[in-house]
């Protein structure tokens, strides 16, 4: 198993800034952001340009054989079932660059999201997604390379904050495997869902279908859960995140334990990348605070990661 880290919080510094930087806080692998240039949220970056020129796979390889990394995954988080025409059609685009850079570069794993189309019913988009993602999913195979969803809820992508992601509750990972998908499993975003993250772990681990994790953490407060519901804040919600009741926490910050995630991981077989995704914001807002979050992550998952 490999210790990680999903570079979307770093998008001041280069790859090769990152690279020594992950490699000198004790860091094994890199899950590569790659959403397109000029994307100015707070929680994307392009480390990997994948529309442009061709890849200098040379340049990469070299870089990565210095620092003692690997390259986890290609990762750019879009909706994949919005509902704009043209704009899915930019998306799928995108998303089959990722596939082809991912493939170049010996990459096993493109992460993405299933996404929703938020005007539309869950039952409308889980067939519509199976009209789509079939391709993409075809697409992928053709090019070596696995296609990994997140089950972030991504209730920030609903104008009421319901789930915008069709990959929230393993009812859902069942159904996007029988798509010839796989997950990447994040088990922050399980719990404020009311659902066990190891119960729910341990049958994905069996059949194999989790290919890459990503480590994040969360804090609750019961007592605002009662005030706000579980669906979080209704009046003078500042923005989708602010829900009143719950925050991601960098792992050993938060409720989550640890030692029984990844020794289920282990005990399950998984011996693929666990990428430290950073969205704390206790330890962010400054480049020396979003990097003393990453070593505290690193500090707290090193012992528990051989």
């Amino acid at each position: 198993m490999q210790l990680g880290l999903f570079t979307a919080c770093l998008p001041w510094l280069t790859l090769e800034e990152v690279a020594e930087w992950a490699a000198s806080a004790g860091y094994d692998a890199l899950e590569v952001a790659a959403w397109p240039s000029g994307d100015d949220h707070p929680h994307h970056a392009t480390h990997l340009e994948v529309d442009g020129p061709p890849i200098d796979t040379e340049r990469i390889g070299a870089l990565l054989a210095e620092h003692g990394l690997a390259l986890s995954a290609v990762s750019c988080y879009e909706n994949n079932l919005i509902g704009d025409p043209a704009e899915r059609e930019r998306i799928h685009g995108h998303l089959k660059a990722c596939i082809r850079a991912a493939s170049v570069l010996g990459v096993p794993h493109v992460g993405t999201f299933i996404g929703r189309d938020a005007a539309r019913t869950v039952s409308h988009n889980l067939r519509e997604a199976e009209k789509l993602l079939p391709e993409l999913v075809r697409y992928a195979d053709d090019h070596g390379v696995r296609l990994v969803i997140e089950n972030c809820p991504m209730e920030g992508w609903h104008p009421d904050g319901y789930p915008g992601n069709l990959a929230y509750s393993p009812e859902l990972w069942d159904w996007l495997f029988d798509l010839g998908l796989y997950l990447n499993y994040d088990p922050s975003h399980l719990v404020w869902l009311g659902i066990d993250p190891v119960d729910a772990l341990r049958p994905c681990l069996k059949t194999g279908r989790v290919l890459h994790v990503q480590a994040k953490d969360i804090e609750i407060d019961a007592r605002y859960r009662t005030r706000y519901s579980v669906f979080g804040k209704a009046v003078g919600r500042a923005r989708p995140e602010d829900t009143g009741w719950w925050r991601y926490r960098v792992p050993g910050r938060g409720q989550l334990d640890w030692n029984r995630i990844i020794d289920t991981l282990y005990t399950g077989g998984f011996d693929g990348a666990v990428a430290v995704e950073h969205e704390d914001p206790v330890w962010g807002g400054t480049p020396t605070k979003i990097k003393q979050g990453l070593e505290i992550a690193a500090q707290t998952l090193r012992p528990l990661i051989r």
